[in-house]
């Protein structure tokens, strides 16, 4: 009884501490739920999907076995992208994910709708894969208006090429396809980090992290990806 209770003191204390260090909990989904068809996009409690404008409607967002599986269509002509509200400064967001390939990826996408000095509001990306862990500048780098009609335009040079790679740093990682694991993603000002199963994965410091404002999550996938219980905290 005594080491039972223990257990639960530990546990509550632990939670507690969590908790307070990434800040108020502002959301949690653990896709304990069942839709009402099956030929459309379901996914409930906040979400959207860009399946209507971007895969001619067919459904790429799957809640079975409560959790999300996300797989692009192949009539889509762009990655998955599920979004949720997500507003804060300095915050954190975890969750459950599972890749079932060697060529799937993750990716955490945080954007602001209403800067508009960016391409559709990209700030920042987490990219998570079996081999790697990439963390990018968007509103820096490849995102920025300047170098996206420049892209665009095919008129980019060999600097600014270079610079927006920049922005991106990458980390290796050796991940399990079919096998469950947890990321989490911390903002602190400038910095982001990514540490998978409690172990930090990747690090990195740059200007644009520090946007005052992300208001939205993406979750970005390009072939397939499952998730689940996925949780925002905001510390300011």
């Amino acid at each position: 009884m005594k080491s039972q209770l223990f257990a639960i003191l530990a546990l509550t204390f632990t939670s507690g501490v969590f908790a307070a260090e990434h800040g108020k909990l502002i959301f949690e989904d653990s896709f304990d739920r069942v839709e009402s068809q099956e030929t459309k996009d379901e996914p409930g409690n906040g979400w959207g999907t860009n399946s209507r404008t971007r895969a001619k409607g067919n459904k790429q967002v799957d809640l079975k076995d409560g959790a999300m599986y996300i797989t692009m269509h192949a009539e889509a002509d762009h990655a998955v992208s599920v979004t949720h509200p997500a507003e804060f400064t300095d915050g954190a967001v975890e969750l459950r994910f599972m890749l079932e390939n060697e060529q799937d990826t993750l990716g955490l996408d945080f954007a602001d709708l209403g800067f508009k000095e960016v391409h559709a509001g990209h700030l920042f990306k987490v990219d998570v894969g079996t081999k790697k862990v990439a963390i990018d500048d968007m509103k820096s780098g490849g995102m920025n208006m300047k170098f996206y009609d420049a892209k665009k335009a095919k008129t980019l040079t060999k600097e600014q090429t270079q610079f927006i790679n920049s922005m991106k740093k990458s980390f290796p990682a050796k991940l399990k396809t079919g096998t469950w694991y947890t990321l989490l993603v911390t903002i602190k000002g400038a910095t982001v980090t990514a540490s998978i199963d409690g172990t930090e994965a990747g690090t990195a410091t740059s200007d644009g992290f520090a946007h005052p404002t992300k208001k939205m999550l993406r979750l970005a996938v390009p072939k397939s990806a499952v998730v689940d219980d996925v949780k925002i905290w905001a510390a300011q």
